[in-house]
């Protein structure tokens, strides 16, 4: 059988996602997510006008053959907007592989290697009561692990706190400020604070969403260790690797690290050199589920577990994805669950489930993902971005 036709849906139901569709010779169907926040329309056309062509007439159940194309088939490889449409790409396929199995997708990945996945939330708040009186809200859902992103005093906005007063600047980006020193200074006192308040049991995670520079991350991470986090994510930019060699030396903090990274060389170094603990990649934008196997495959060979990047803008056909995977991997440690709007899951409708902290896959063939491509049509494509983060002075700095 092979590929007769693909439909790129570039929609907004509570957010902009990109969802792929392909249709097969004998009219099986099957969807991939290829959705990358604020660049959505670029993957799209890329998507439509150059992989698409590629793909009409090949043999649907070639999947490894397929992305090799679509990755060495072409002079230019790598990059967010590349990864994520062959991410789209690849999961289709292997939706309407598992389908003509009738079987769910991690059954074709080896079977399960665990019966849940651990999943962990967002607490969040303007100050240290409000974030941990969100934080007992999440544990009361069934939450075990708690990501934990406070207001810093002084600042008029923080990553991972919403906006309080948004200005709206015509879908175009709104800027946040930044100051490390009172970063610094604040994000220990937040941890003494849950770890008294929400006990011992419960993982705590941080974010420093790539704004420290190495030794600031060594002093955090330092000061840190006596709150036994689960893990400090992205607390660098990660292009220059070898940094975390510093960081690693000077803590026992466990490192998060590759949320924006889209194949194995972003993370090479800091595998083999066990420079991190956790490898956060995307399967929306790393590729897929072909190349994600094989990185976590690489990655338990050096005791580096996987932490799949699950954001809201992941759709739920890219989480539905990320939990057969989780549910397959030996080296499974965490996956990212931050939910997602009403109107999203009625536009998409995923049979996996959350319960006792915990992620499960269904067990319809397939990813076990439907899509209402009428309902999703109803809500035409809106541009939106991720903020600026500019430093105190006015100067750009890492978002």
């Amino acid at each position: 059988m092979f590929i007769e036709k693909i439909d790129v849906f570039c929609t907004s139901p509570g957010r902009t996602f990109v969802t792929v569709r392909i249709t097969t010779s004998d009219g099986v169907v099957g969807y991939g997510d290829s959705t990358l926040n604020g660049r959505e329309q670029a993957v799209a056309t890329y998507l439509r006008d150059h992989l698409v062509p590629m793909l009409i007439g090949h043999e649907d159940g070639a999947i490894e053959s397929c992305w090799q194309l679509l990755y060495r088939g072409v002079y230019w490889r790598r990059g967010a907007i590349t990864m994520a449409a062959i991410a789209g790409i690849d999961m289709a396929l292997w939706d309407i592989k598992a389908k003509r199995a009738n079987i769910p997708l991690y059954q074709l990945l080896g079977g399960r290697s665990r019966t849940g996945c651990l999943a962990y939330g967002h607490a969040f708040g303007k100050d240290i009561p409000n974030l941990v009186e969100h934080a007992h809200g999440l544990l009361e859902q069934g939450f075990k692990a708690v990501r934990l992103q406070a207001g810093i005093p002084g600042h008029d906005s923080n990553y991972g706190v919403p906006l309080p007063n948004q200005v709206d600047q015509g879908n175009l980006p709104v800027t946040e400020y930044w100051d490390t020193p009172s970063y610094l200074r604040f994000i220990p006192e937040v941890f003494s604070a849950a770890r008294s308040e929400l006990g011992e049991e419960v993982h705590l995670l941080h974010d420093s969403h790539h704004r420290l520079r190495p030794i600031e991350a060594a002093r955090l991470a330092q000061d840190l260790e006596p709150y036994r986090l689960f893990w400090l994510e992205d607390c660098v930019p990660a292009e220059n690797q070898e940094v975390y060699r510093l960081i690693r030396s000077k803590t026992v903090t466990p490192l998060a690290v590759g949320e924006v990274f889209n194949t194995v060389w972003d993370a090479q170094t800091l595998v083999t050199e066990q420079l991190i603990d956790y490898l956060r990649m995307s399967i929306t934008h790393g590729g897929g589920i072909t190349a994600m196997r094989k990185i976590f495959d690489f990655a338990s060979i050096y005791q580096v577990r996987s932490g799949i990047h699950g954001p809201e803008d992941v759709s739920p056909i890219g989480m539905a994805a990320a939990i057969h995977l989780d549910t397959a991997l030996h080296n499974f440690g965490i996956q990212e669950y931050s939910g997602y709007q009403s109107l999203s899951m009625d536009v998409f409708t995923p049979d996996f489930t959350f319960e006792s902290g915990m992620l499960f896959p269904g067990e319809a063939p397939g990813l076990g993902v439907s899509y209402d491509e009428e309902l999703a049509n109803a809500y035409p494509y809106e541009r939106s971005y991720l903020p600026i983060n500019r430093l105190r002075d006015g100067s750009v700095h890492d978002w």
